[in-house]
């Protein structure tokens, strides 16, 4: 089932209870216009609501580039006045509160660039895998542009301090195999490959116990807080939800009788 958006630089899909968001603008490197950001919130909603997705999947269209940043081509248009700047900014905010809100795991599919907004974008997934040819990093030393603190924690979440330092200090591009000993992806593969591997990734985790997956992301992603903001009376709900749930009775009859759990998510 393919979402009917409102522009045509997006493409959302459900298919076998993954849901698809593609970044599609190949001939710009997939840079993000506002159009773009606006659609963000909306696939993703309907991804949180839609009962039949249990794991979401991002890309770029083409294999030159996941997603290059901003549509710099239409600042003149849309940031050429203080009030356009603030909606602009809004926008963007509730975009990157959308994936936020996105309890379901989302897998970033990467494909060729990787590299500032781009990859701000894939750190906003829980799992990144990459085509072996990709090439990561934050250019910018080499623009003048300021990384504010909650962005550099950011990066430094996946990497650390020293990593983090040498890829904002040298403003380098960093190739498949740096990124993942670093701790920017989890793995990466042939150009060739590399779809058929997060398919079948996303299969096996559609397949899990929905209410165990949301726990343990929620988990993984309150524990990158401070201590003082962490909701651990969320976590402790969704862990009795989960051990109260007629999954995990569905579970252990299945592991008893040993054939494969269907789990419904409740």
């Amino acid at each position: 089932m393919e979402l009917k958006l409102k522009t045509d630089k997006m493409i959302a899909r459900i298919e076998d209870g993954i849901g698809w968001m593609i970044y599609n603008q190949p001939e710009k490197r997939n840079a993000m216009s506002l159009a773009m950001r606006q659609a963000v919130p909306e696939i993703l909603e309907e991804f949180q609501r839609n009962d039949d997705v249990r794991v979401v999947v991002m890309t770029g269209a083409g294999d030159k580039a996941f997603v290059s940043g901003a549509d710099i081509s239409e600042f003149d248009e849309q940031r050429a006045t203080p009030e356009q700047v603030a909606a602009y900014n809004q926008q963007s905010e509730k975009s990157a509160q959308a994936f936020n809100h996105l309890h379901k795991p989302l897998i970033a599919m990467i494909r060729g660039f990787c590299v500032g907004g781009g990859l701000a974008t894939a750190l906003k997934a829980d799992l990144r895998y990459a085509a072996d040819n990709s090439e990561f990093g934050i250019p910018a030393g080499r623009l003048g542009l300021g990384y504010g603190y909650d962005a550099v924690r950011g990066i430094m979440d996946f990497v650390g301090p020293a990593y983090a330092a040498e890829i904002l200090f040298t403003a380098r591009r960093f190739k498949a195999p740096d990124a993942q000993r670093m701790g920017l992806i989890n793995g990466y593969h042939p150009p060739d490959q590399l779809e058929a591997f997060v398919r079948e990734t996303a299969k096996v985790i559609a397949s899990n116990a929905p209410l165990t997956v949301k726990l343990a992301k929620t988990s993984i992603r309150e524990h990158r807080k401070d201590p003082a903001d962490r909701d651990l009376a969320l976590c402790q709900q969704q862990l009795d939800a989960c051990m109260n749930s007629a999954d995990y009775i569905e579970g252990r009859h299945a592991f008893l009788e040993k054939r494969t759990a269907q789990f419904k998510g409740r």
